[in-house]
């Protein structure tokens, strides 16, 4: 066994061997568990450990300071001094770094730092395996067959600097998507859960929701493209706002490159992006959502910098009632901006101040209007307007008068969730959700249901 093994040993031993002005490591523990599933029935499972190691070293010279980012896997003693050495070569051999700061000083240690990595194992589905089994008997009874997957992982985060940083953060993540199909494949409708330990999934919840929208879709109905009055689920207004909040950074709008930007020079921030009473906010203690309490950057980019790890994060809002309130900044581009420090957090709440659920706005519509199941396949048109396209997928809905009357093809959209924000009629009751498109990055999100007057429908498109 290696004289170094626990995470914090690792930390502080190449903290020890470094040579140069200040050494920032970050030891990341990673384990997860997993289930996979196919017509109604568990087909693998299966467990992972793992070990990542990134080490920033940082050079000071005449010009400025220089930084060095070098990452391995499968870290042992031995490789310690020579993964040192290469991050302490590469800042040496690189130029000064455009968002060189002092690295962060003062920050109380975790008093959980020298303690062993949390771990996930198949034991997180002891609960949820038999109520998956009990939804597939259900299910081949109904003539419906069950396809998914279950992942949780759990990461922990050890962060050392030269300047006397020693923080902790324990993170786990668990997803759980779930698909329903007729014998025939001919319908499909899915459903997604974010959850911290799969104690808040219910299967069987799930398994009747997708059942009901396969029996929705037992009745066909071709619609040309245009513009529908829309209800966005949840998981679908995660999607576009999650884009929005990665396209938020203060340096690029004050140069002019975003949605952001003010026409004529500096930026958007105090304007009103929508009429309603519409709160974007992140917080890393937010019940259910939490995420880390510090910066944790292992490069850097328009959204981060090495230079900022264990900065204290706070609850932050990024549009307050309507009125955009903040944009993105590291310490670097909050000084090139005259901006305040506003890092990215690893979580995104929507608040509108409404109360209904989905099923409550769909008997709540009058007249015609289209219910979407999820978005996927997003990309950027244009980033001067944030303009997105992107697909429908497993199932949109026709309501008419307060009732679903069948399922409709699928359609190539083309909107800007700025915009949405500025159209949206209403905003249903706040739940948590997962991203169907970003889902492998970001899980993290709580959102309303909203009702889009006018969603631009622009082609008709034949996915599934």
């Amino acid at each position: 066994m290696s004289r170094v093994s626990k995470p914090y040993e690792i930390v502080e031993r190449a903290l020890e061997l470094s040579t140069t002005d200040g050494l920032v490591v970050i030891a990341d523990e990673h384990s997860s568990a997993n289930l996979r599933w196919a017509g109604n029935a568990l087909t693998t499972n299966g467990v992972t450990r793992g070990r990542t190691l990134t080490v920033i070293a940082t050079v000071d010279g005449a010009e400025g300071t220089a930084s060095g980012v070098v990452s391995r896997s499968a870290v042992t003693a031995d490789d310690l001094e020579p993964l040192v050495r290469a991050a302490e070569a590469a800042a040496r051999g690189a130029g000064p770094a455009e968002d060189a700061q002092p690295l962060v000083s003062g920050v109380p240690s975790s008093p959980d730092f020298t303690d062993a990595p949390a771990e996930t194992g198949s034991e997180v589905f002891a609960d949820f395996a038999p109520a998956l089994g009990d939804a597939f008997a259900r299910a081949r009874s109904g003539g419906r067959e069950l396809y998914g997957f279950a992942n949780h992982e759990l990461t922990s985060t050890y962060l050392g600097t030269s300047t006397g940083l020693r923080l902790r953060h324990d993170q786990p993540t668990g997803t759980l998507e779930l698909n329903a199909k007729s014998p025939d494949r001919t319908r499909s409708a899915w459903a997604g859960r974010s959850t911290r330990d799969f104690k808040d999934v219910d299967p069987a919840a799930m398994d009747a929701e997708l059942a009901q929208r396969l029996r929705w879709a037992e009745r066909r109905i071709d619609l040309p493209a245009g513009r529908y009055e829309t209800l966005l689920p949840p998981t679908a207004v995660a999607d576009l706002l999650i884009y929005q909040l990665w396209s938020s950074t203060a340096r690029d709008a004050v140069e002019g490159r975003t949605v952001f930007s003010q026409p004529g020079g500096g930026t958007r921030l105090g304007e009103t992006l929508a009429p309603l009473p519409l709160t974007l906010r992140s917080d890393p203690h937010a019940p259910g959502l939490e995420s880390a309490p510090f910066v944790i950057a292992h490069s850097s980019g328009d959204s981060g910098s090495v230079f900022d790890n264990g900065l204290p994060l706070a609850p932050t809002d990024w549009v307050r009632d309507g009125k955009l309130e903040r944009l993105t900044t590291t310490r670097h581009t909050a000084a090139l901006t005259g901006l305040p420090v506003a890092p990215a957090i690893d979580n995104l709440v929507l608040d509108g101040g409404g109360e209904r659920s989905l099923e409550e706005m769909v008997a709540a519509t009058t007249g015609r209007a289209l219910l979407l199941t999820c978005l996927w396949y997003i990309r950027e048109v244009d980033p001067a307007t944030l303009l997105l396209t992107g697909l429908t997928r497993d199932g949109v809905y026709l309501v008419e008068d307060g009732q679903v009357v069948g399922e409709v093809n699928n359609f190539r959209f083309n909107e800007s969730p700025v915009d949405l924000l500025s159209r949206a009629s209403e905003a249903g009751r706040t739940e948590k959700t997962l991203p169907r498109e970003w889902g492998d990055w970001f899980t993290r999100a709580a959102m309303p249901a909203l009702r889009i007057p006018d969603f631009n429908m622009s082609s008709v498109s034949q996915g599934v």
